[in-house]
């Protein structure tokens, strides 16, 4: 960051994003941007005066760990604090009143130009945690429905996601799950993150919300990740089904592939929608996509409902979610042989559920409270309760 008030000159203007912002509203989204309040760019103009004053800045204590006694790796007389040894990125003192202040003001200016709707926090876990919740308690002054998502890796997501500071973090132990149930086919790995994370007093139960993803600008494309292409709409399936809000990373709708390396650009590719479009890239994929999308925006269960695992095995796993007396049942199969499975259904024995994604076929559990499907190689279904 070089200036928190005005647009990188490489990617618009303030009036740009003005623009963009009334055409999200205008299609019913919410705008959230990417806040990055742990660290600012060399070009950042208070670190540039402090280049120029040294200890007589007037900016000399908004960043951490300034220290004259030794030069930086870029040859400041002065050496600083940086976000995981890259001096690229200068660390800020989030304790000092006046640069929250002028964070502080940076995002009221954020919401009355642009109208945005919540913050994506940025390596959350190196951001000082009063400052955090100082930080909270001004966005829902300023919005009580203003939402805020924590970048998170590892470490109890509660540290972060709590009624004091973030709504949400971002969920790798469930992104790591689930590919990887997929990859070793191993569906225990899932099962017992289902489990810890929201079965029955599971640590996240008490969470409104999680954010999942199959993949991000810092991880390899999803399609990539997967030893068997095949399996890939089931995965989206699951992310769709599973406790949190799903998202998707631009570009891999269309089946993108990139490798994580050293070098992320791969990761974050020019998008050329209608190139992409005239190509006929996974067609199959997108219209899978947006069906599971429309699922879940019209099953209360899905968005808020609990997690019960109700059947795992290697091959197989099966979980519930309900809520306000609705069920919905997802099961998937990650072998290459179509499997029959006997769901344990316990206390709904005569309940009638619906195949979603089917044909509308209905089954019912039976009197020993099982629930009997077949599942096809690589692939997921859905069923909804009707009783």
């Amino acid at each position: 960051t070089a200036d928190y008030y005005t647009v990188d000159r490489r990617l618009g203007t303030n009036s740009d994003l003005a623009e963009l912002s009334r055409e999200v509203h205008e299609r019913g989204m919410a705008l959230v941007l990417d806040g990055v309040f742990n660290h600012v760019g060399r070009d950042f103009w208070a670190f540039k005066d402090l280049q120029v004053h040294g200890a007589q800045s007037a900016y000399a204590d908004w960043f951490s760990g300034l220290r004259f006694d030794q030069r930086s790796s870029f040859g400041d007389a002065f050496d600083y604090d940086c976000w995981q040894g890259n001096h690229d990125l200068v660390e800020l003192n989030l304790k000092k009143p006046e640069v929250r202040q002028h964070l502080f003001d940076a995002i009221r200016s954020w919401r009355q130009d642009y109208q945005i709707d919540g913050l994506r926090l940025d390596a959350a876990d190196a951001l000082d945690k009063d400052f955090l919740q100082a930080l909270s308690s001004f966005c829902k002054e300023m919005d009580p429905d203003f939402w805020l998502m924590a970048e998170v890796i590892h470490g109890d997501y509660t540290q972060w996601a709590n009624p004091e500071m973030a709504d949400a973090t971002t969920s790798y132990e469930l992104y790591k799950s689930g590919w990887s149930s997929f990859n070793d086919h191993n569906f225990f790995e899932l099962s017992y993150s289902l489990t810890r994370q929201f079965g029955p007093g599971g640590i996240y139960s008490g969470l409104k919300t999680q954010y999942n993803f199959l993949d991000n600008h810092d991880v390899s494309r999803i399609a990539s990740a997967l030893k068997d292409p095949a399996q890939l709409e089931a995965l989206y399936l699951l992310m769709f089904t599973e406790p949190g809000i799903p998202s998707i990373y631009y570009g891999s709708e269309f089946g993108f592939e990139a490798t994580k390396s050293q070098n992320d650009w791969e990761l974050r590719p020019p998008f050329h929608l209608q190139s992409i479009l005239d190509a006929g890239l996974r067609p199959d994929l997108r219209r899978a996509v947006a069906r599971f999308a429309q699922m879940r925006a019209e099953l209360p269960a899905l968005q808020n409902g609990d997690c019960n695992v109700r059947l795992t095995t290697l091959g197989q796993i099966a979980f519930t979610r309900s809520f306000e007396g609705q069920t919905v049942l997802v099961a998937f199969n990650n072998q290459v042989v179509m499997a029959n499975v006997g769901i344990p259904m316990p206390g709904m024995a005569g309940w009638k559920f619906r195949n979603i994604l089917g044909n509308g076929e209905e089954s019912f559990v039976s009197e020993n409270g099982l629930l009997e499907l077949v599942l096809q190689p690589n692939s997921g279904q859905a069923w909804v309760s009707s009783y």
